[in-house]
């Protein structure tokens, strides 16, 4: 009998996406028409344990929803992504909601009102110790309460339970925090707001020192998602690697770190090395920014497996193409 997979277990928010499409972003003190509207399940945190759902892997969350008609619909649309909700629960008041525009180029900007997701606190971290304890691997992110976060990383650090972060909303953090998270993983803008943090931005700003820089703070492993350029992966073991990106026309970036946080953790419990995971994840992302929505762009395993598939043909093609041009030379 093979042997029962170890869930991921996702710590973090729950949001109702309010988007709006618009021909571009507008400028301050500026009022645009919009295209469309759409409502959708969101939140960082429902994202990511529904983008690892749609991989075919098990997945539970700890949440909270307000007790408003938006808390039942997240709710059942979370347990019909196929999430384990038993840790979500309810709150009086609203639930957590994010006014998304995005524009024809793809590019977004996010409002959140919290909601809920305030109220996610210790006690619920301790209400769930079992599904952590039992976790092969803990996704979180910061638009619950930081408090919430510094405890579960703890949990994490204690259990040997390997905890993935990512630092979005960008907050400052602190360095008992860092030293636990097994894999840290902020997009272009974060990192960039935790270099100033740490050293006032001196020195060079390429990745490859971002990295290290991060390295030197403690952490064990770093993933920075470069947006259209891929990714690069590091760690305490020497191990530096860009990850290349997936070539595709992005309709809608909403959603597509998170995309790239689930299928991570999912590539890393599917025994993958990191840089694997890495690419499983690019190429996950890749596919989510050619949907419109946040959840309802996360890809299925045999999607990111087929792109997979198709971009190491075509590299293969052109590797043996190039070799034989050099021989005709």
């Amino acid at each position: 009998m093979p042997e029962e997979k170890k869930p991921i277990v996702v710590v973090g928010s729950i949001n109702i996406d309010l988007v709006v499409n618009t021909e571009r972003m507008p400028i301050a003190g500026e009022t645009l028409l919009g295209k469309s509207f759409q409502i959708h399940p969101g939140g960082k945190g429902a994202n990511q344990a529904v983008a690892v759902a749609r991989l075919g892997y098990p997945v539970r969350m700890i949440g909270r929803l307000g007790d408003d008609s938006f808390g039942d619909q997240l709710r059942e649309d979370l347990g019909g992504a196929g999430v384990n909700v038993d840790g979500v629960a309810t709150s009086p008041g609203s639930s957590g909601v994010a006014v998304i525009v995005v524009a024809e180029s793809g590019e977004n900007s996010i409002v959140i009102t919290p909601g809920a997701n305030a109220l996610l606190t210790p006690e619920d971290v301790e209400a769930n110790m079992h599904a952590i304890r039992s976790a092969g691997a803990v996704l979180t992110q910061l638009e619950i309460d930081l408090d919430t976060v510094e405890y579960l990383a703890h949990v994490c650090w204690r259990e040997k339970v390997p905890l993935i972060l990512d630092p979005a909303p960008a907050k400052k953090l602190p360095a008992a925090l860092l030293r636990a998270v097994a894999w840290f993983t902020p997009n272009e803008i974060e990192a960039e707001f935790f270099r100033h943090a740490s050293n006032g931005g001196s020195g060079p700003s390429t990745v490859e020192a971002t990295a290290k820089d991060f390295l030197q703070q403690g952490f064990s492993g770093i993933v920075l998602k470069l947006g259209a350029r891929g990714a690069y992966i590091a760690a305490q073991d020497g191990m530096s690697v860009s990850v290349q990106p997936f070539p595709v026309k992005a309709l809608d970036t909403t959603a597509a770190g998170d995309a790239f946080n689930g299928a991570f953790a999912v590539g890393l419990l599917l025994e993958k090395d990191p840089v694997a995971s890495a690419r499983f994840a690019t190429a996950a992302a890749a596919l989510s920014v050619t949907r419109a929505g946040a959840q309802p762009s996360m890809p299925t395993r045999p999607e990111v497996e087929q792109l997979l598939a198709t971009h190491t043909n075509a590299h293969a093609k052109n590797s043996l193409r190039s070799h034989h041009d050099d021989e005709k030379a």
